[in-house]
């Protein structure tokens, strides 16, 4: 079940998904919190910046900048973290993540359960509209994104 706290992280993760999504890239959208406080937010970017690596997690947590642990904190991801994402999770030590949703794509959920990561899955349906939404109209540039061989 989704706090109040957890609704309003996953809306802005959900709303950078979507700015993603306006800007002609993939709509993967992920915020980084401590309790009520907003440490960062970011999207997946790697259309606009020509970056394989600048995935919604990976932007948000570039924009945190240094910290001295993340410990405490939760992510709060649009989709369910790609291998890459996971790894960072665990690297890091994010002890919680919120996935808006994984039915267009499982992600490493189990991984990061078997690694003592806390995941809540939201079946958000404005996530899961608009990831179909993107597969829809740009199946290719999805398949790129996730490393798929056509």
């Amino acid at each position: 079940m989704l706090s109040d706290v957890d609704k309003k992280f996953l809306k802005i993760a959900y709303d950078e998904a979507k700015a993603g999504f306006e800007e002609g890239g993939c709509p993967i959208g992920a915020v980084l919190a401590r309790g009520q406080d907003l440490i960062s937010r970011g999207r997946n970017q790697r259309v606009q910046k020509d970056d394989p690596i600048a995935h919604g997690e990976m932007d948000a947590l570039r924009n945190a900048g240094r910290q001295k642990s993340y410990r405490g904190m939760t992510l709060y991801t649009s989709l369910s973290p790609c291998m890459m994402c996971t790894g960072t999770i665990i690297q890091f030590g994010i002890g919680r993540v919120v996935i808006g949703e994984n039915k267009t794509f499982g992600g490493n959920e189990e991984l990061l359960r078997s690694r003592g990561v806390d995941l809540v899955i939201a079946e958000d349906p404005d996530c899961i509209a608009l990831m179909e939404l993107f597969i829809k109209e740009k199946p290719e540039l999805w398949a790129e994104d996730i490393a798929e061989d056509d």
